[in-house]
């Protein structure tokens, strides 16, 4: 086997069986039996675990340990996996030494609710930047994926990598996302913009945009207090790759990756254009969490 593993190699090897896990959650959903929550979470989504979450990930490791086997790998549920052992690091590497991360279920309690809008998000990170993000909408047939200067690309799911058109990110709706703990933004932001504050209003009966809401125009802005690796900092990159304002919430640059922690960067602002990005860095100033 060629020891040759570009970021796009690696997600096209990958895609079809990330296909088959969407298939897999998308037949399963209404069925699906709930573990214990998880003993840590940063809240109530961040809590939620289903046997999906296990058997996805489970999935693509084996098909990662069978393709790359030297790889660095590391998934939400690392310490469930019977697998975390056979992989050489779950850590950052050095440049060129890329670790592959994996939410096998972002949005486990919209999954959980039977709403169709939770994915299946898998990332390739260098030691400074991501190189590739592939985010699988598996109830909406769709996916969203972006290479490290290439832009992004969106496409149904029975189409190859080659066959997805650029992702155009126009007529947003002027919604607010507000992630866990950003609900104090909202005062200065409702004035020109629907807030959706999504711990404050979610609702297992009515869907409401999630993150993904910024590549289907739902959304024109998120803020979010962490953007971590495998799920906020992912889909973070496909925005910016698609052309949106990705800052930290004092309106600077991101760090590189190696210098964060915890595997998440800090606090994010996302915006489709300066003037949203403004008013979301004015509404960071001006308050204080």
């Amino acid at each position: 086997m060629s020891t040759t593993r570009t970021p796009r190699q690696i997600i096209q090897t990958l895609l079809p069986h990330l296909k088959m896990a969407a298939a897999y959650a998308r037949q399963m959903q209404s069925q699906i039996a709930v573990l214990p929550a998880k003993e840590q979470g940063d809240n109530f989504f961040s809590a939620a675990l289903t046997d999906a979450d296990l058997a996805i990930q489970n999935f693509v490791e084996v098909a990662l340990l069978g393709s790359f086997p030297n790889v660095r790998f590391y998934g939400e549920e690392y310490e469930s996996s019977r697998n975390t052992k056979y992989f050489r690091s779950t850590e950052l590497g050095s440049q060129g030494d890329y670790l592959v991360t994996l939410d096998p279920i972002d949005g486990t309690q919209f999954y959980l609710d039977g709403h169709s809008n939770y994915q299946i998000i898998l990332s390739i990170l260098n030691a400074d930047d991501f190189e590739a993000v592939i985010a699988i909408s598996p109830s909406e047939n769709v996916y969203f994926y972006a290479l490290q200067g290439e832009g992004a690309f969106q496409g149904t799911l029975d189409k190859d990598l080659a066959d997805c058109s650029s992702l155009q990110l126009k007529n947003a709706q002027p919604n607010i996302l507000l992630g866990s703990n950003m609900g104090y933004l909202a005062p200065d932001l409702k004035d020109k913009y629907q807030v959706i504050d999504l711990p404050n209003v979610y609702s297992r009966e009515v869907q409401i945009p999630n993150l993904n809401g910024m590549f289907s125009g739902d959304l024109t802005g998120a803020a979010i207090r962490k953007g971590k690796f495998i799920d906020g900092a992912a889909l973070g990159f496909i925005a910016r790759q698609a052309g949106c304002i990705v800052t930290k919430l004092d309106g600077t640059d991101i760090p590189p990756l190696h210098t964060c922690s915890d595997y998440s960067l800090p606090g994010l602002l996302i915006a489709t254009s300066s003037l949203v990005h403004q008013d979301l860095v004015k509404a960071a100033q001006n308050t204080s969490g």
